[in-house]
């Protein structure tokens, strides 16, 4: 069944796109009655689980990125966690996930021609002269084309697919049916929850007006700053969106194979963006997934692609540094106390001990000047989050992350997941201690 309709649209037909992500589990449930079969004929287990998730994650991302909507976007979340596979499936993984990452179906000629003329004029082409009918990438909801503005300026032209709003809301609906799936391809993700927090931001997605208007307060906070870019807005209307055009290596080819030093700075200055967005520029970037950032040939981080972000007027939230500083120096009592307060545990359900064995892990990075992330490390956290009678994955799942904080929760760990991939050194602690209010106290000697 063809991914997009008769004329180029996204599949926005309920039965065709139920149809597309109804085979999905249909085709894991088959090839887990294989997998038994060969198990019961005397194949090691380990292997024949090991090929059920590789031939279940290339059925699934090959499926979400055909299908654009909501189901890449879906896609592009889980890339940003590739480090957290097992390394036998990483490498046939990754060259997966970067396809995804970089491109997907294009819509015909005659329908961009189309959408340029709907939002900017039946002369649009005085405006965008030497327009590129061919995409240079394909995101969920539309796609990115190379033009020169009427002044000369290079520019990125971002089209929205007709229909992508419908599309987005059909597959999250239809999405649920496949979480089992997406656990599967990639253990110790929470697929439900993920489902749930993309769901919300549907309407954000779609609303370029909206999305000019936060790329234009992040070009205002980074502008002329020596290590993040952030392309100007130079037009918008409806579906289609002018900015500047920025030159340099996708993210995903840097994993794929950058230098260590392009590694380290890449992992470095994301940590940077991560943390003084909100002090900068009053808003979280929302969206970590390796496609949407460009190492530059003069050593900046391009930052791309500001349609899933939020809005923190306030700045960081007031505990998080206090939070972060507990937990950096081994004080269980102090880390117990600040997590109750923020409503993120009930103290009789979870002990001080247990919360701090399970963060105990996750606040390596801000124990030394530097920290080198890997995949092993993820790998094990993630095995330990996913194993349902290990006590890490029953404090987890006695913890509550307040709603308001959910993206912040989804951001923090698709930027470790690419820091993994990356295996950046980085300063984290440094740059928490320069952004994070109330993190630069010490609160007690660190634990021996």
């Amino acid at each position: 069944m063809p991914s997009t309709d008769g004329d180029g649209r996204p599949t926005s037909s309920r039965l065709a796109r139920t149809a597309r992500l109804a085979a999905l589990p249909a085709a894991f449930a088959g090839r887990t009655a294989v997998g038994i079969g060969k198990r019961l004929g005397g194949r090691p287990a380990e292997a024949v689980a090991a090929q059920v998730q590789q031939r279940t994650a290339e059925q699934l991302f090959a499926t979400l990125g055909q299908l654009k909507g909501g189901a890449m976007k879906v896609g592009q979340a889980m890339s940003a966690m590739e480090a957290a596979l097992p390394e036998q499936l990483a490498g046939p993984y990754r060259e997966a996930l970067v396809r995804l990452q970089d491109a997907a179906p294009a819509m015909p000629t005659a329908m961009v021609h189309q959408q340029l003329e709907t939002a900017l004029g039946r002369n649009w082409r005085r405006l965008l002269r030497d327009f590129d009918d061919r995409p240079v990438a394909a995101a969920s909801v539309g796609q990115v084309h190379r033009a020169t503005w009427s002044n000369g300026t290079p520019v990125a032209v971002k089209i929205q697919y007709p229909g992508a709003g419908d599309a987005l809301v059909a597959d999250f609906g239809m999405l649920q049916t496949a979480a089992p799936v997406m656990q599967a391809a990639m253990p110790g993700l929470d697929a439900r929850q993920l489902l749930a927090e993309l769901r919300a931001r549907l309407v954000e997605e779609v609303d370029y007006v909206l999305e000019a208007d936060t790329q234009m307060a992040f070009a205002d906070a980074y502008r002329d700053d020596p290590d993040i870019a952030v392309p100007e807005v130079l037009a918008t209307e409806d579906r289609v969106l002018v900015t500047g055009w920025i030159e340099g290596t996708p993210l995903s080819r840097v994993i794929a194979d950058g230098s260590q030093d392009d590694r380290d700075r890449a992992g470095r200055l994301l940590v940077r963006l991560f943390a003084s967005a909100p002090v900068r520029a009053r808003r979280l970037h929302g969206d970590p997934h390796p496609g949407n950032f460009r190492l530059l040939p003069d050593g900046r981080l391009g930052v791309l692609d500001f349609g899933a972000t939020e809005a923190l007027p306030d700045g960081w939230p007031a505990r998080l540094g206090p939070l972060l500083a507990a937990g950096r120096d081994g004080d269980a009592a102090a880390l117990h106390r600040i997590a109750a307060s923020a409503g993120i545990l009930q103290p009789g359900q979870v002990t001080q001990d247990a919360l701090m064995a399970l963060l105990d892990r996750y606040l390596q990075p801000l124990r030394s000047p530097t920290y080198t992330f890997g995949r092993a490390w993820l790998q094990e956290q993630t095995r330990l989050a996913s194993d349902p009678f290990s006590a890490a994955s029953r404090t987890q799942r006695r913890l509550t992350v307040p709603p308001r904080h959910l993206l912040l929760q989804r951001v923090a760990v698709g930027m470790t997941g690419v820091l993994c991939s990356l295996g950046a050194t980085v300063a984290v602690d440094a740059e928490i201690r320069r952004w994070l209010p109330g993190y630069d106290a010490q609160v007690t000697a660190p634990q021996a």
